[in-house]
């Protein structure tokens, strides 16, 4: 019996092939579609290193001197672009902790926030901006200080050396590797988004 089903179930994987092969044709003339026209080469640039609220990042750079690849790098690591929420109850884009929106409301004289406000990608590219000019200022531009802050804590980033931090001297590894991927996308996005995000190339 198995011997007779045996060419049948063979009959049955030839006949596949040519829906294969047409698939894998089909594939590989949108892929050189793309690749001529150069989408292809952009639509791997997004996926890669996505970026939205180009408009809003700009603003916020320029109102509060925050480089604008940093801003979008923080929110890339952060959240990638998506309106998330983590288990500590930080929310969307930059991921901002409850304890932190009411600081950066008391801090900027607000006065009718709300935490759902943290949804919309305007207030919370806002606020995460504020933060990091906050921990820039208070570390004295020392970019490591003030993103292990971020992460970790001022209180962390205080005790691990404050201003003059380096990212080699950062104890904890997932905040060490946090720093390090901001720092290198940081890199990225000038390169990659220079006229986008406001620097006159690209």
């Amino acid at each position: 019996m198995s011997a007779r089903a045996r060419p049948r179930a063979a009959g049955r994987r030839r006949s596949r092939w040519p829906i294969f092969a047409g698939i894998a044709v089909l594939v590989g003339l949108v892929v050189g579609l793309l690749a001529v026209n150069g989408s292809f080469d952009e639509a791997i640039k997004e996926f890669t290193l996505p970026l939205e609220h180009e408009d809003i990042i700009r603003r916020q750079a320029a109102e509060k001197g925050v480089d604008a690849a940093l801003i979008a790098a923080v929110i890339d690591t952060e959240s990638k672009f998506s309106d998330a929420e983590s288990s500590a109850g930080a929310r969307g884009l930059m991921q901002i902790t409850p304890a932190a929106a009411k600081f950066i409301e008391k801090q900027s004289g607000g006065t009718t926030f709300k935490m759902d406000d943290l949804s919309n990608p305007e207030i919370n590219i806002r606020y995460g901006t504020f933060l990091l000019k906050e921990l820039l200022e208070r570390y004295e531009g020392d970019k490591a200080a003030a993103l292990a802050a971020y992460n970790a804590g001022p209180g962390n980033a205080d005790k691990w050396g404050g201003a003059g931090l380096t990212v080699s001297e950062i104890p904890f590894p997932e905040t060490r590797a946090y720093v390090e991927l901001v720092l290198e996308r940081q890199k990225e996005y000038r390169e990659k988004y220079a006229s986008e995000l406001g620097y006159g190339g690209g």
